[in-house]
């Protein structure tokens, strides 16, 4: 094309078209060379990204088997070792208040007086009348042993006198039932009546607690039950601990004291019960908490949770292989503490489980496996949602 530009015009050459030409040829010629290397550097650069894509650097660590303690907790009712309803055993007005409410009391401390002033006129006529008789028959004793008078006449006086006596004794429990006195020592509850009130036999004024010691009643499965075994075996004096309302711990331990003789049929329960020494008198009756169970678990073989996760109820973890292809493996779980579970089979101790990325692999994807030490991985645990 050039040669053709040249001859048209050999004195006034077309320098600027020759130009173009030239252009248009090498451009036709570097195109196509041009494209062809950036396909190539394009198919390298994406044959890497594939690579690195297949191939993840993911966090596994090794089961860890080693004695562990597993605690289970049980909702708890907490009850006075003693806890009474103090009622009135006379009919009467109220006279005397001698505690208050929420007050401590010795055992045989006054509390109420219930209109004594009758019972003790009564108690005085039985007195005198057990003086009479009695004086009846020191006279009848002395004629008999003159012989004036028949011995069944003294029997007959002995007779009047014991019944004299009966009716004094009788007059004086009345005269008791005046005054209401502390049982125990304790703890005085709510009055349920105040001074002036007009009372019945048998009227509930308060309650009194003894809180020296406190009972915590707690129901058991029949699985769990067994599982303690002759642990729970009163005689064995299994230790528990009380966890308050406010989710602190109570800081003296207790012991299973009872356990009940029948499970409940509707819940498959059992109910045990444990007593806790209360010298603070921080526990009252009817308080409520948690009673936690310790049992420790020789060779257990813990995995983190954040490791496990679940398909129809059924509990897996992926499992990268020495060629770093991931499986999953399906464990069976005997019981969990915070962040772990304590798993029953399924797992080899030499099983490198995935700690992170179970939503990013699926099973049959290669992974650079980063081994993390178990040890480190339990003591640094915390349970997250990815």
């Amino acid at each position: 094309m050039f040669s053709v530009v040249f001859n048209k015009s050999l004195n006034s050459l077309d320098f600027r078209g020759a130009f173009d030409a030239c252009t248009c040829l090498m451009a036709q010629v570097a195109l196509p060379v041009f494209l062809g290397a950036c396909a190539l550097g394009i198919s390298a650069c994406s044959e890497h990204a594939e690579s690195a894509m297949e191939k993840p650097h993911l966090q596994v660590t090794n089961p860890l088997k080693k004695d562990t303690t597993v605690s289970r907790d049980y909702v708890c009712q907490i009850r006075a070792i003693q806890h009474i309803e103090l009622r009135a055993l006379e009919r009467g007005y109220l006279e005397n208040i001698h505690v208050d409410e929420g007050q401590s009391v010795k055992a045989g401390e006054v509390m109420f007086e219930i209109m004594p002033r009758l019972n003790q006129a009564e108690f005085k006529k039985a007195e005198a009348e057990a003086q009479f008789r009695e004086i009846e028959y020191q006279n009848t004793e002395r004629l008999t042993q003159t012989k004036i008078t028949a011995p069944s006449e003294l029997a007959l006086s002995k007779a009047h006198l014991d019944k004299a006596r009966a009716e004094m004794a009788l007059a004086q429990v009345h005269l008791d039932f005046t005054q209401v006195k502390a049982p125990f020592d304790g703890i005085m509850g709510r009055f349920h009546v105040r001074k002036g009130s007009l009372v019945d036999e048998g009227e509930l004024l308060t309650t009194l607690s003894d809180n020296h010691e406190m009972w915590v009643y707690f129901n058991v499965p029949e699985a769990e039950y067994i599982q303690y075994g002759k642990r729970a075996d009163p005689a064995n004096r299994m230790q528990v601990r009380l966890q308050m309302a406010n989710n602190s711990l109570y800081k003296y331990p207790g012991v299973v004291t009872a356990v009940e003789a029948d499970f409940n049929n509707e819940t498959g329960n059992i109910a045990y019960r444990a007593t806790f020494p209360n010298p603070d008198g921080l526990l009252r009756h009817g308080q409520t908490g948690r009673v936690i169970v310790d049992t420790v678990v020789s060779d257990a073989v813990l995995v983190p949770q954040k490791a496990v996760f679940e398909v129809l109820e059924k509990r897996f973890v992926l499992v990268a292989g020495d060629d770093g292809v991931v499986r999953s493996k399906e464990i069976k779980v005997s019981g969990q503490i915070p962040d772990i579970f304590l798993v029953k089979e399924g797992l080899d101790l030499n099983d490198k489980v995935l700690l992170e990325g179970q939503r990013k692999v699926n099973d049959g994807d290669v992974i650079v496996p980063v081994i993390e030490d178990p040890t480190k991985v339990l003591e640094n645990l915390k349970v997250y949602a990815e």
